[in-house]
């Protein structure tokens, strides 16, 4: 039988690390490890999963919260923001509810919270600014995770219903976007002033990630000979986040629960292999990174 001591991975014997089925996801770490960093291609979501939950005893903004927070932003704006957030938040978080009564649901959130920020007057200069001030962080080990992905030439789709220009901020001004890293998310339309003017492309929210064009792309058909896929997410939503690499034999999906955990921690022991609980690191990825690299 597979044990997970068996890979001296302490990292995944933590109480606050959970794993349904410790056989299985034993028998997966051992192939990736046999087949090292050749075969080896990272999906992961942003807010919550790459970026931290909370930080020195508050949460941390999402990448929609980075302007909803900001004291640059216009009061009016920031207030419809958060009643939006108060309204669909829970809904998405409610285990009584299945997917596809959710969806309609997180669709008008986003199309009325992408309006409002199509409306507030933002420039691309503010919105550096903003980032820069905001309490967005990557998650503690993050950048060290950035550098091994790239220096074993290792792609990482970062695949968001957040901004992605904020998540480009955020990266590039707290570790390195590197050239192995692709952002797909929802990003910013401006105008030859520097004033947003809308969104481009198809919108993003939490349950379609699935949809979206990346899929129907030539991303996974380019590495369709990297077999073995490591899937990062916090929501259900983004374990559809990698149906276009219809070439994977060997996927593990790490999921990292912070929010309502005891409402959702047996529905995601479900769903993910490895559930990570309220824990703001990379540490318990980066130990399986670390295995998987061969580098002790």
């Amino acid at each position: 039988m597979y044990k997970i001591s068996v890979y001296q991975i302490p990292e995944l014997d933590q109480k606050h690390v959970h794993i349904k089925d410790p056989e299985r996801v034993a028998k997966i770490i051992k192939q990736m490890m046999d087949d090292a960093h050749h075969k080896l291609q990272v999906v992961a979501d942003f807010d919550r999963t790459l970026s931290k939950y909370a930080h020195a005893g508050h949460v941390c903004s999402t990448t929609h919260g980075v302007l909803e927070d900001s004291d640059h932003m216009p009061e009016e704006f920031k207030v419809k923001a958060r009643k939006l957030k108060d309204t669909y938040l829970p809904i998405e978080f409610d285990g009584t509810k299945t997917i596809a009564e959710k969806i309609p649901q997180m669709i008008e959130w986003w199309t009325n919270g992408h309006a409002l920020i199509t409306n507030s007057h933002l420039t691309r200069d503010l919105l550096r600014t903003i980032v820069r001030d905001s309490s967005s962080h990557l998650r503690d080990g993050c950048t060290w995770f950035f550098e091994q992905l790239h220096k074993h030439e290792i792609p990482l789709l970062i695949f968001s219903a957040g901004l992605g220009d904020i998540i480009t901020e955020v990266v590039s001004h707290q570790a390195v976007l590197y050239d192995n890293m692709k952002i797909v998310s929802n990003f910013l339309d401006f105008d030859e002033t520097g004033k947003v003017v809308g969104f481009v492309g198809d919108m993003i929210h939490v349950y379609n990630k699935n949809e979206h064009a990346v899929h129907s792309s030539d991303y996974f058909e380019n590495i369709k000979h990297r077999e073995n896929l490591m899937l990062l997410g916090d929501s259900l939503g983004d374990l559809r986040m990698a149906e276009g690499a219809e070439d994977v034999v060997c996927l593990l999906k790490v999921g990292f629960l912070n929010f309502k955990v005891e409402e959702n921690l047996e529905q995601y022991k479900e769903s993910y292999d490895i559930v990570i609980v309220q824990d703001q690191s990379m540490a318990v990825v980066n130990s399986l990174m670390t295995k998987i690299l061969g580098q002790s």
